[in-house]
């Protein structure tokens, strides 16, 4: 090649270059997509809750409204391709918006919930099996301590790993008094929300590899706690300082946890016992954005903690309140 036409070569290439500055649309094949503002006071309905119960732990199907945990809505982009994680309480609420964006980010997923529970895990199980995604179903009650020990493991043989642990599954009564709390209660409500999240980590750390990453739902009521809500605002501030505690232990070895903070979200939760009598019309109307959220969006939450972008984001707390400040 000589020199006149190396010359003619570079002048070729930096008007090309040129180009592409003036009309971006050169330099792809596709235009990117604008993506529309949304309100987000006006993203979901406002109304109030029509006052409803069910037997704990409630359906989620049999909800009305039925709660919104991205069954249509959530779109996934391969963020999590060939993670495998475990959900606790994954069958409905919260821990389905998390199942669910795992699952079409491309990761499989095990998904454990009270056998009572096994019409919504089927419901979703079919939902994300459509879509040619790998999901294990694991019932099984976590207030026992063995059965939360072999759930770690059954979820890492059946999916042949495991690398994500999302401890979300909890147990909710309120009752206006601590006189009302009985025994029983308490127990069960340390026994789900807090000791079953020491037991699955227990059990899983060993199997996590660096990169993988716990993440735990706590709530608003860790720092503000619902009067009503006495022992399971207890577990939930057990949780928040958990989470900080064992980030510091994983830290060395790669493993970040961190945790999210819910404020008033409709879930089966709800419905089961979480609210006093004659209350529910009033749930999450008194938040800035004037309406209770749905777990569809607190997906990406869970979604941005899991994915390696936030490598250096460990031992934190992330709120979905609404606008109220609280975390």
């Amino acid at each position: 090649m000589d020199d006149n036409t190396r010359r003619d070569m570079l002048k070729d290439a930096a008007a090309l270059g040129a180009a592409f500055i003036v009309d971006p649309t050169l330099a792809q094949d596709k235009r990117i997509m604008e993506v529309p503002l949304k309100d987000p006071t006006a993203a979901y309905p406002s109304d109030s809750f029509p006052e409803q119960k069910q037997p704990w732990p409630a359906l989620q199907r049999d909800m009305r409204p039925v709660p919104d945990s991205g069954e249509t809505s959530y779109k996934g982009s391969g963020r999590l391709a060939g993670r495998k994680a475990l959900v606790t309480g994954g069958d409905s609420g919260i821990g389905r918006a998390a199942v669910i964006a795992f699952a079409r980010e491309g990761a499989d997923v095990a998904v454990n919930y009270y056998p009572t529970e096994e019409p919504d895990a089927q419901d979703l199980a079919k939902l994300l099996r459509a879509e040619n995604r790998k999901i294990t179903l694991i019932p099984g009650d976590l207030t026992d301590a063995a059965f939360c020990t072999d759930l770690v493991a059954k979820a890492h043989k059946a999916l042949g790993g495991l690398d994500i642990v999302v401890n979300n599954a909890a147990y909710q009564q309120s009752k206006a008094s601590i006189m009302e709390i009985s025994a029983e209660q308490f127990d069960r409500t340390m026994k789900t929300n807090v000791y079953a999240m020491s037991h699955i980590c227990k059990a899983a750390v060993p199997l996590l590899k660096p990169g993988s990453s716990i993440i735990n739902t706590t709530s608003v009521n860790s720092v503000s706690p619902g009067e009503e809500l006495l022992d399971y605002a207890t577990t939930k501030a057990a949780i928040a300082i958990f989470t900080k505690g064992l980030a510091k232990q994983l830290g060395s070895k790669g493993i970040r946890v961190n945790g999210v903070a819910p404020g008033p979200v409709w879930t089966p939760l709800q419905v089961a016992g979480g609210q006093l009598p004659g209350k529910m019309g009033e749930f999450g109307q008194d938040t800035p954005m004037g309406r209770a959220g749905q777990p569809a969006e607190l997906a990406s939450l869970y979604v941005t903690l899991a994915e390696a972008g936030t490598s250096f984001t460990s031992g934190s707390i992330f709120g979905a309140n609404g606008g109220t400040g609280i975390i």
